[in-house]
């Protein structure tokens, strides 16, 4: 099945193009890296995926497992219900600083609860229990009953992902979730989400900047540039050089050291490299 289908997706700020014509195709149980230089559009699309910002209209279609959520520019009503189907991780964490770990992460049960429970925070025995389980699955079941703010970066973090983990979403969308991260906290981070996609066979798009992380977790990498798709292919094919061609001086952004050994988890390459608009012929 198709978790996330975008089609003729265009998107203009003022007299920015933010996107342009984006089409892609990502099936259940992939894990996707997107990376792209600062304004290439990256972050747009995980919104307009999301559901948080809407094409321009023309005939662009955004659709999740199959159940278009946006055509022309328009919410459709398959919106609402596809919402708690796709989790979002932010580099900010968004976790409300001045209450516990614990309510923090069963925010992520708002969704598929009465709305009176989820306003008076009134959740049952077996909710918390799943939400320190998701806490202990994440490394930080310790800390449930602390405050959010006393958390460092990279707890904060895992937090963020545990509350995914309780709303039970089947698409995790993950916006630079490690570049505030030191690199320990960094590659704990991306173990977690590789387990996740890898154990529990969620759909994981993760955008970062950090090519080095898209080649030794990703199996497939999308990059853009200027709002627009240049590769889509194996990860393994994100060489300097080839980084070079794609993004010119603009590479240097990326910090491309030599790609680490393979994760001894990562997953059989696509056998097909999409090269795109003026790179075909290269």
């Amino acid at each position: 099945m198709t978790a996330i289908s975008v089609s003729r997706l265009s998107k203009r700020f003022g007299t920015t193009q933010a996107l342009s014509g984006i089409d892609l195709s990502i099936g259940s149980g992939e894990m996707v890296c997107l990376i792209g230089a600062s304004g290439s559009g990256k972050s747009t699309l995980i919104r307009h995926i999301a559901g948080l910002e809407f094409g321009d209209g023309g005939d662009s279609r955004v659709s999740i497992f199959n159940v278009p959520t946006q055509a022309g520019g328009r919410r459709l009503p398959g919106a609402r219900t596809m919402r708690r189907d796709v989790s979002i991780l932010f580099q900010q964490f968004n976790l409300v600083s001045r209450l516990s770990v614990l309510t923090n992460v069963l925010v992520g049960k708002l969704g598929r609860i009465p709305r009176w429970r989820g306003t008076f925070g009134v959740f049952s025995a077996s909710e918390k229990s799943e939400a320190r389980s998701a806490l202990a699955r994440v490394g930080i079941e310790k800390v449930w009953r602390q405050r959010a703010s006393t958390l460092s970066g990279g707890q904060q973090q895992r937090a963020a992902i545990a509350r995914t983990l309780v709303q039970k979403s089947r698409i995790l969308i993950a916006d630079e979730p490690i570049a505030s991260l030191d690199p320990a906290s960094a590659r704990r981070v991306m173990d977690i989400l590789s387990d996740i996609n890898r154990t529990d066979g969620i759909t994981v798009l993760v955008s970062l900047h950090q090519v080095e992380y898209a080649r030794r977790y990703f199996p497939r990498t999308i990059a853009m540039r200027d709002g627009q798709i240049v590769f889509d292919g194996p990860s393994s094919a994100l060489t300097n050089a080839f980084l070079s061609e794609l993004y010119g001086a603009a590479s240097e952004e990326f910090v491309l050291p030599e790609a680490p050994a393979a994760h001894p988890d990562h997953r059989p390459e696509p056998a097909v490299t999409k090269r795109l608009g003026a790179f075909e012929a290269a």
